[in-house]
């Protein structure tokens, strides 16, 4: 079956290692957008970081944010569907964690993540690089008060142990309620029951009229595996996790190397720009 939708994680896929789109990538989904091709980013980013602001921005229609827990219509400023981690099982993790490895810190993401509530503490381990705000911005608020509401993305850092070490501190707790994942940035991200970048993408195909044979997707860090895995093409970039490239289909240059833009250009049977100097 004919491609209908790319999807496309941002960071560590579609944007280079200083974090923009690279003119080569962005030809691509030009071309792909003018070809008929739904382009949408899939994110652990919220909507305000998705470049929804930005006139030049590639994405204008649909997005899925926060790993899955918000899918909406960027233009429109319009909600298609979002899911929220109950108090309960913030409480139910905050306390096991805290027991188990003195030191966690704890954010809550809230109203389509305009709402960003930290810990006290959580704004001295951050940049802003980290979530798309100032870490001044972020409060310093209680442990209740950070688990007083759902959340539509719980936030876990520590400032010692390496997100993959505090990865296997969670799953060593042997609790369930939630869906963790890593994106590669230096903390854990919590989300509803069932959450995914899959599941996500799933509601907006289903929205779109879109059969997931009809999805490219590209991915590169561990929650992007369901994603990659659900497409009917999916395609891991070159700088990859070893996990996800194992897992995938298929595997492009790195996302340093125009790897999103080479599996669209063949897509489309012939280059964007051809030549060394478009990348």
């Amino acid at each position: 079956m004919p491609i209908r939708l790319i999807a496309t994680d941002l960071d560590g896929t579609l944007l280079n290692s200083a974090g923009k789109i690279s003119p080569r990538n962005r030809r691509a989904l030009d071309a792909a957008r003018a070809a008929g091709i739904e382009v949408v980013p899939v994110t652990a980013r919220q909507p305000h970081s998705v470049y929804s602001g930005d006139e030049n921005s590639p994405f204008t229609e649909y997005a899925v944010c926060s790993n899955g827990a918000l899918g909406l219509h960027l233009s429109r400023n319009e909600s298609l569907f979002e899911s929220h981690l109950e108090v309960a099982a913030q409480r139910a993790l905050t306390a096991a964690l805290t027991a188990r490895v003195p030191g966690a810190l704890f954010a809550s993401v809230r109203e389509r993540g305009a709402v960003f509530l930290a810990q006290a503490g959580y704004a001295e381990l951050a940049r802003f690089n980290d979530h798309g705000r100032q870490p001044a911005e972020m409060g310093a608020h209680s442990l209740e008060a950070v688990c007083a509401e759902p959340s539509l993305k719980f936030i876990v850092r520590h400032a010692r142990l390496t997100p993959r070490e505090l990865l296997a501190e969670v799953q060593a707790l042997k609790l369930t309620g939630f869906a963790l994942t890593h994106s590669g940035a230096p903390f854990l991200e919590i989300m509803a029951e069932g959450v995914s970048k899959a599941r996500g993408l799933a509601h907006l195909c289903t929205h779109l009229g879109i059969d997931r044979t009809e999805v490219l997707a590209f991915g590169d860090a561990l929650n992007d595996l369901e994603m990659l895995a659900w497409a009917g093409r999916g395609v891991a970039m070159g700088n990859s996790e070893p996990e996800v490239r194992a897992a995938a289909r298929e595997v492009t240059a790195s996302n340093d190397e125009d790897g999103v833009a080479l599996v669209i250009e063949r897509l489309l049977g012939e280059p964007v720009l051809g030549g060394p100097d478009s990348a």
